[in-house]
């Protein structure tokens, strides 16, 4: 059932005033996006069809409900799409860490606070402004946290659209945001779709170290670093490891590539900032942490959901591709009898790259 926006409602005044109260909520664009999906889930069954998933079993999990809106939230008419900056203003330079094969890097999305915590919040308050003005609707807010086809939305709002590499793109502000959704039973003009400007670009492609991009627009998650160093439970497959280089919490290459990215800008979000130093830090000196340091230091990050064992997997694949020295060798040696097997395994793949 479709919620009516009272008589009194002038559309055109809600529309801007959505736009002033995201943006006073940190949100760098907003747009209402037509939740007909029918050509994008025709390419999402394709590449669940092709397995390019992975052990992503919970992208099939939902049947139909995430490409048809109104199946999943039932009465949906229309899709509020949001868009936030994330790129931390303080970070090191990422060309500078990558290139530093005894640091760590991670994905700059991941420095600061979980983004998941920050949007959703945003998102509620934005619902209690437009509560406030129109009365009791329904909606739901999501972002990256259910069955939702989530850039095909943004896309359909006008917030970008979907590169080469498969991530959201805007030419005025690159891709460097995270975005979110409200699904809500207010009939609100749409707006309209964006147009790609790949052209003929397709710096992405080569960029990526492990050739997840295997098509323009299509990405095997299976061989992609984000997904092996975040979604992946058990061993990383040693055809993977040495292209993995120093990236031990997702990886931002393809992005770098893009030269959309020059319009990028740096985070106004203060939660995003970069904490504990973890945009430059040494792989000896993350090796070392404990259970207890480890949750320490990545309380309220998106880097705590991948746990202190495969932290600690993904850092020993580092070591084993940092430049030889007694340090790097010792400080495996001193995790060659962990607890974990899988800890073990990629220890002694490590220590086999030295030689040691």
């Amino acid at each position: 059932m479709t919620t009516a926006l009272p008589p009194a409602i002038d559309t055109t005044w809600l529309l801007a005033q959505l736009k002033i109260w995201s943006k006073a909520l940190g949100f760098t664009g907003l747009g209402i996006a037509a939740i007909d999906l029918a050509n994008d889930e025709a390419h999402f069954n394709d590449w669940l069809h092709a397995g390019f998933n992975g052990q992503m079993e919970y992208m099939a999990r939902h049947g139909s409900k995430r490409t048809r809106p109104a199946e999943l939230v039932p009465g949906t008419v229309s899709c509020i799409s949001v868009r936030m900056d994330y790129w931390p203003a303080d970070a090191a330079n990422a060309a500078d860490t990558l290139f530093d094969a005894n640091a760590g890097y991670i994905s700059r999305y991941a420095l600061g606070r979980d983004y998941h915590k920050v949007i959703r919040g945003r998102l509620q308050k934005l619902c209690d402004h437009i509560q406030h003005a129109v009365g009791p609707f329904g909606f739901r807010v999501f972002t990256d946290s259910a069955p939702v086809l989530e850039k095909a939305l943004a896309r359909n709002a006008g917030l970008g659209w979907i590169g080469k590499h498969t991530n959201l793109i805007d030419r005025d502000a690159g891709s460097y945001f995270f975005i979110g959704e409200i699904y809500l039973d207010l009939d609100l003009p749409r707006d309209t779709p964006s147009s790609a400007h790949c052209g003929s670009c397709s710096a992405c492609i080569p960029a990526c170290p492990t050739g997840a991009i295997v098509a323009p627009y299509h990405l095997d998650a299976r061989r992609c670093i984000s997904y092996l160093t975040i979604e992946l439970k058990g061993a990383i497959p040693v055809e993977f490891r040495r292209a993995i280089g120093n990236r031990i919490y997702g990886c931002d290459d393809c992005q770098l590539a893009c030269p959309w990215n020059k319009f990028a800008k740096p985070t106004g979000v203060g939660d995003f900032a970069v904490r504990h130093g973890l945009d430059h830090s040494q792989l000896i000196d993350l090796f070392a942490w404990n259970e207890a340091t480890f949750k320490a230091k990545t309380e309220g990050s998106p880097i705590m959901r991948i746990g202190y064992i495969r932290w600690l997997r993904n850092v020993a694949i580092a070591l084993g591709n940092a430049p030889t020295s007694p340090k790097i060798i010792n400080a495996l040696l001193a995790r060659a009898d962990d607890s974990e097997e899988l800890v073990r395994e990629h220890v002694r793949w490590a220590l086999e790259q030295h030689g040691a």
